[in-house]
């Protein structure tokens, strides 16, 4: 089974881009994320060209996919309950 590069469902500072980096390579994030730093002042921003890329085009893992169904099923549920409040208050 071929790994893939996914974004970090657990170590997610803006995206999870840098650190599912740092998880496809096995090393720490904050590696990666000294580095990015490091390159983007070195190279005049460059790098963040490259992480917005890499932000657009990596995956998240699938359970994160889940996580945010679940998500949004939850506030459709409290939208559809907040309406139903609203609408037994409107009979007083």
């Amino acid at each position: 089974m071929s790994k893939k590069m996914t974004k970090s469902q657990n170590n997610i500072m803006l995206t999870g881009t840098l650190a599912g980096v740092a998880e496809y390579f096995g090393i720490d994030p904050t590696i990666v994320r000294v580095i990015f730093v490091f390159a983007t002042i070195m190279l005049n921003g460059g790098p963040i060209l490259l992480y917005i890329l890499f932000m657009l085009l990596m995956p998240k893992e699938a359970g994160q996919q889940r996580d945010r169904q679940r998500e949004q099923r939850s506030k459709r549920a409290t939208k559809a309950q907040r309406k139903r409040a609203e609408d037994d208050w409107n009979d007083f």
